[in-house]
């Protein structure tokens, strides 16, 4: 049960999965409604049971779907909430939201919010909306006063995602300095909610969430925006601000490859900040599908940063997107051999090596010339459109490791067990021998998260069967 007791409440926020985060988008959204005078109760279901009478309780229940993994289960979450509570008015709001209304409105969710949404739920939950349903809603991308995220309401931070170092465990928070991004990459489902625009939170409002998150014991807190370093003078002064007033708290964030290189005069500053690890797009080592991509760096970048971001104390934690229509078994195996040759590969959680392109409507990339000769049907149930490689042997690839990565980590696996498992399902793929050597991983793993997953990763098998099978709903 969630802190704020079994209490009728006017609207009920829901979270399915915010990467194993106490979830910012429940706090954020409970803090807009308390300064209306509207009553809410959170309930984040990656971690506790739906409770039913809160359901048949609440006028309003708003689910947060601000990704893939959200949303898939965001929608199992609407079946059972209609079946406990048909006439519930519903809400689904996040960056997933509107890029899959149609397919939402059709399975009984009222409202589709998305963008900077979180004043407009106020109002609809206040003066009822007027939005006529039939009407495609646009995102709101207006500039919003913050209030300071409410977490009383959610589960204990020792609940959720911790700081892994040096042999230590430690009680992690989370929060975002700004929204949206500046960039058009052509695979992520940020650009069509915002078209480019971010919106920064004041230093302020930032720094009194952080000091909620350590007083509630948080010794690291990750800065999870889009990309951290869009206003780079906004970051800094972030960073400065935290520092100050919590000098040996540890903090990781979000940034592109090309944002790291022109600040890399601020790379040591960072780590004298407390930054221990930074997470970044890298996606691909082929610098075809890097420019397909629209993705503003090139492999030989990536090489450039991963030495300046060592010689600064900083670990580079690459995001990968390893399955595209463009990338074969050989490139495969080229980004393991990178990885591996640039001592990256020990900072890259195993699930990285299993991400498929996703192509959720709205993407930038259906009408690339490149895409369109790969390009299936839309499955919206799946909330992407579908495509083949042009080798066969590619999605069996896919396949394969998914289902490697997703048994190892069930069974707490050794990360290099897993890529050695990886290898050699690529090299059989390949036809080539198998290699007989281990990967080399540093003896100390550099700092991560406990939680391994991955926002544009395919729910798992257990994530889904928990919802499903009401283990947890």
């Amino acid at each position: 049960m969630s802190a704020g007791g079994a209490l009728p409440a006017e609207v009920l926020l829901v979270s399915t999965y915010e990467l194993g985060h106490q979830p910012l988008g429940l706090a954020l959204t409970a803090a807009f409604l308390e300064r209306a005078g509207v009553t809410s109760r959170s309930l984040d279901l990656s971690i506790e049971a739906l409770d039913e009478s809160a359901v048949r309780g609440a006028r309003v229940i708003a689910i947060s779907v601000p990704m893939h993994t959200a949303l898939r289960l965001g929608v199992r979450v609407v079946e059972r909430v209609l079946a406990l509570h048909p006439s519930a008015e519903i809400v689904c709001f996040g960056h997933y939201a509107p890029l899959n209304e149609s397919y939402l409105r059709a399975h009984g969710v009222a409202h589709v919010l998305g963008g900077e949404c979180e004043q407009e739920l106020v109002d609809l939950v206040r003066h009822r909306s007027t939005r006529n349903e039939a009407t495609r809603s646009l995102p709101i991308l207006e500039r919003l006063d913050f209030p300071t995220p409410r977490r009383a309401d959610l589960l204990p931070l020792s609940r959720y995602a911790r700081l892994l170092v040096d042999g230590e465990s430690r009680v992690a928070g989370y929060t975002e300095a700004s929204r949206g991004c500046k960039h058009m990459c052509r695979h992520c489902p940020i650009p069509p909610v915002y078209g480019g625009r971010f919106f920064v939170i004041p230093v302020e409002t930032v720094l009194e969430d952080v000091r909620q998150l350590v007083a509630a014991g948080a010794r690291h807190v990750t800065l999870g925006d889009p990309d951290f370093l869009n206003g780079p003078r906004h970051a800094l002064a972030v960073l400065h601000a935290i520092h100050a007033e919590h000098p040996t708290l540890t903090l990781d964030f979000t940034a592109k490859v090309e944002h790291l290189l022109t600040q890399r005069e601020h790379l040591a500053e960072f780590a004298r900040a407390g930054v221990l690890f930074v997470v970044s797009a890298v996606e691909s080592v082929n610098d075809r599908v890097l420019a397909i991509l629209d993705k503003g760096h090139t492999r030989a970048d990536v090489v450039t940063l991963s030495g300046l971001m060592r010689d600064a104390g900083v670990t580079l934690r690459p995001s990968l997107l390893p399955f595209t229509p463009w990338t074969g078994i050989d490139g495969y195996l080229d980004l393991l051999d990178f990885l591996e040759h640039n001592r990256m590969l020990d900072a890259v959680d195993p699930v990285q090596l299993a991400i498929r392109l996703l192509l959720p409507p709205g993407s930038l990339l259906l009408e690339h010339p490149a895409m369109r000769p790969h390009l299936g049907a839309l499955d919206e149930a799946a909330l992407s459109w579908t495509w083949r490689h042009p080798d066969p042997r590619v999605d069996e690839l896919a396949a394969a490791v998914s289902l490697a990565v997703e048994q190892d980590a069930a069974a707490n696996a050794d990360a290099a067990h897993t890529f050695a498992r990886i290898r050699r399902l690529a090299e059989t793929a390949a036809g080539r021998p198998l290699t007989s050597q281990p990967p080399q991983l540093a003896r100390t793993p550099p700092p991560r998260l406990s939680e391994s997953w991955f926002c544009c990763a395919e729910p798992t098998r257990m994530q889904m069967g928990l919802l499903e099978g009401g283990a947890k709903i």
